[in-house]
């Protein structure tokens, strides 16, 4: 086996922690000896042990003269867990190969320091690229302390989320609706708004065994959610956030006395502001949110300049009319200079619909839903 082979398995292992970790990066590591894998481990919960120390734990022969292979600079500061590069150190590995530099501050380079001050070989950037694709959410997170928001939505060949009865269920196939279920399981917090909870009554919950359920978080400038929603009615089980504009004392401690959080971040309107509630949702360690939206909150989002990414699932139907919903709606853009931009980064299938993946590269920067 190869440098890359053993490396290719430790990204294998890191995403065994997806959805877990939070808001931790995901990491794996192997440890290899004479040409042979003894010992192998990867970061499979948020306060638990690092993917250094399992493999560690996992070692089958001393690891004195071995060579680890991490997906993350090792840590080299006290946090959850004592840092992993004493570890490293402790064992006498001789050789360590890094995929991604750690972006945190506590860390950023410090760790590979700290192994070549003793004299540890060390390699960075080995297969950097398949590495960073691990943990976009916590790089954007560690360096913003802003969630990473990830926009999606299902619609027809045609554009269309619902149709001009304004039903949308379903527009995609299980296959699809499964995925979505992986989605919001990767994903701290789920966001929707207001006019989505008053049209469909949503749970925004997780309906697969094994998996999590993200915190729901429901914009909501004017406090208008109904107490016997199913949101309101399933608060003490689900974590639920309603952020809100200037919040009516009344309203507000209704909600708090069902078990709901509320949050206002008014603009100078007395609706709600998105940038400033990133920000708070940022301080409350949420460090990703699936934006579920309809056409307006969507709007919103990108007007606000908080979406990275868009996940798009097209549909082999057409629905027509011009009454029917859009992702995106709101004013939109006067010019198509003005358009938002984004760049493609993956196609895929996922039974008969098309799931469409892009980076959001520009954004207008105001917004509040």
């Amino acid at each position: 086996m190869t440098d890359q082979d053993y490396m290719a398995r430790a990204i294998s292992l890191a995403k065994r922690g997806e959805g877990w970790t939070n808001p931790n990066p995901m990491v794996g590591a192997v440890i290899v000896k004479n040409g042979k894998i003894i010992g192998e481990g990867y970061h499979a919960r948020y306060g638990g042990l690092h993917a250094e120390r399992n493999a560690i734990r996992s070692l089958s022969e001393p690891a004195k003269g071995a060579t680890l292979y991490v997906t993350l600079e090792p840590c080299c500061h006290y946090g959850k867990t004592p840092p992993c590069t004493d570890a490293v150190i402790e064992q006498g590995i001789s050789r360590v190969v890094i995929g991604s530099k750690d972006p945190n501050p506590k860390v950023a380079g410090k760790g590979a320091a700290i192994l070549r001050a003793v004299g540890i070989q060390v390699e960075e950037g080995f297969m950097r690229e398949e590495c960073d694709r691990l943990n976009p959410v916590f790089f954007h997170y560690i360096t913003t302390k802003r969630p990473y928001v990830v926009m999606k939505y299902a619609m027809t060949l045609d554009g269309k989320i619902a149709t001009h009865t304004g039903t949308s269920k379903w527009i995609t196939g299980e296959a699809a609706r499964k995925t979505v279920q992986d989605m919001r399981h990767r994903y701290m917090g789920i966001m929707a708004g207001i006019g989505t909870v008053l049209a469909d009554d949503p749970m925004l919950n997780v309906r697969m065994e094994g998996k999590k359920s993200p915190v729901r978080i429901i914009c909501d400038s004017h406090l208008r959610i109904p107490l016997d929603s199913r949101i309101c009615r399933t608060a003490r089980d689900y974590p639920t956030i309603v952020a809100c504009g200037a919040a009516d004392p009344e309203a507000a401690a209704r909600l708090k006395d069902i078990g709901i959080q509320v949050i206002s971040v008014p603009d100078s309107q007395g609706r709600a502001d998105l940038k400033k509630l990133m920000e708070e949702l940022g301080n409350r360690k949420i460090d990703s949110i699936l934006l579920e939206g309809g056409g307006r909150l969507n709007e919103s989002a990108l007007r606000a300049g908080i979406v990275q990414e868009i996940k798009v699932f097209v549909a082999p139907k057409l629905f027509g009319g011009s009454a029917a919903g859009s992702p995106v709606t709101g004013p939109g853009v006067a010019l198509p200079d003005d358009a938002w931009k984004v760049s493609l980064k993956a196609v895929s299938r996922t039974g008969e619909d098309l799931l469409l993946e892009y980076k959001v590269q520009t954004s207008v920067i105001q917004g509040t839903v």
